[in-house]
């Protein structure tokens, strides 16, 4: 292979797989940096609800720019945090945020949680 160019894109594609993955093995995934007050506030209103989730801080990355900018092309916003739930991205703070104001963040998470137990034998306890 030596340095062939298309070695960027396998790259790239390699980190869109494993955002793909990440985000299709976890009902509540938060894309986050350790330093960013939305994203504090978004993984605390998680916490709140006692809703487990997996926190990707892209800053702790040697690619999380390159995670950054695929998140950009699959949302249309670079910014975080990029909240998905159940496989579908649901917005940033403010809108998950509003969602849970609304009453319809949990049961979103529930129908994840539930369509996992489902699905496995090692079902997931719900809040």
């Amino acid at each position: 292979m030596g340095n062939n160019p298309s070695t960027v894109g396998l790259s790239n594609s390699a980190t869109v797989n494993k955002i793909q993955e990440t985000i299709s093995d976890n009902c509540v995934v938060i894309f986050s940096k350790t330093t960013c007050a939305y994203c504090k506030m978004a993984k605390k209103l998680f916490q709140d609800m006692n809703v487990n989730y997996t926190a990707i801080e892209l800053d702790m990355y040697e690619n999380g720019s390159q995670f950054q900018d695929i998140l950009h092309q699959m949302t249309g916003g670079r910014t975080v945090p990029r909240v998905f739930i159940n496989g579908a991205f649901i917005g940033g703070a403010t809108d998950t945020q509003r969602l849970h104001q609304e009453g319809k963040l949990l049961p979103l998470v529930h129908q994840c949680q539930m369509r996992r137990a489902k699905h496995s034998d090692f079902p997931c306890s719900l809040p």
